[in-house]
């Protein structure tokens, strides 16, 4: 079973991209970030015409994610729990039949946080406590659960190809850091990095300065895998030839597979 995760930056302007990805690639689940769609905006037919089940979470103009699957999705979570005031799209979850059981997956778009120095910043590092205590419940079940999305976090110097250039960008500050790990020790295993070590493993290039065509990168979009789905794990990557496509995303695909 093939398990992907994309920041598409906007399902209408990506539509045809997202299409040409999905027939490539053919995952048997997807996750969007950054749909800025309300749900009854969301194109969905495209999608189902490739033979996916849809759930969205969505949000005018901002935000929003997304659950692709080619099997049916249950017990659809929308939100991240611990606030009932947070009116941001930036999480759903559900559970997916496998031969071997079921999965539960969670696509989540974190804040951004910057600019450092107003309430953005805060927001991001409380939206974070409240996934860890999420995660924290969800592990107690003991069941496969992935943890899939656009983290919006540099986890360390290796991933940027400039460190010094993001060291006031909240994507690298330390309380950003300690939380994406005080994350993974809770018991998860980062799919990419259980992988590969190699430098130069970026999943986002700016639009600006020829970043892309530089390799000027970042490494801010992770798959976390409990001890269940770990197992399963047979496999990981990037799919960073699709930045090179005709209106891309800054961000790519990447996925993992498991014996599912």
């Amino acid at each position: 079973m093939k398990i992907a995760t994309w920041n598409i930056n906007g399902v209408k302007a990506r539509i045809d991209t997202a299409l040409q990805w999905l027939a490539e690639a053919k995952p048997d689940i997807a996750c969007f970030q950054e749909i800025k769609s309300v749900d009854e905006a969301f194109p969905a037919a495209p999608f189902e015409e490739l033979g996916y089940h849809v759930a969205t979470h969505g949000q005018k103009g901002f935000n929003g994610v997304a659950l692709l699957s080619r099997q049916p999705l249950e017990d659809i979570q929308r939100g991240l729990p611990g606030d009932d005031t947070d009116e941001q799209a930036r999480y759903i979850e559900a559970t997916v039949s496998t031969d071997g059981g079921a999965l539960r997956v969670g696509c989540l778009y974190l804040p951004n946080g910057n600019p450092l120095g107003t309430e953005k910043f805060p927001y991001k590092l409380r939206w974070m406590d409240r996934l860890i205590a999420h995660a924290r419940t969800r592990l107690a079940e003991e069941t496969p659960f992935l943890l899939l999305g656009d983290y919006n976090v540099i986890p360390e110097p290796k991933d940027a190809r400039n460190p010094k250039d993001w060291l006031g960008d909240a994507l690298f500050q330390p309380e950003s850091r300690n939380r994406f790990r005080s994350l993974l020790n809770l018991g998860f295993t980062e799919a990419v990095r259980a992988s590969t070590d190699a430098a130069e493993t970026y999943t986002f290039w700016d639009y600006q300065a020829g970043a892309w065509q530089r390799n000027n990168g970042i490494r801010i979009d992770h798959i976390l895998l409990s001890p269940q789905a770990s197992d399963l794990m047979r496999g990981c990557g990037i799919d960073a030839h699709v930045r090179g496509w005709e209106k891309p995303s800054d961000h790519v695909p990447v996925w993992v597979e498991l014996a599912a």
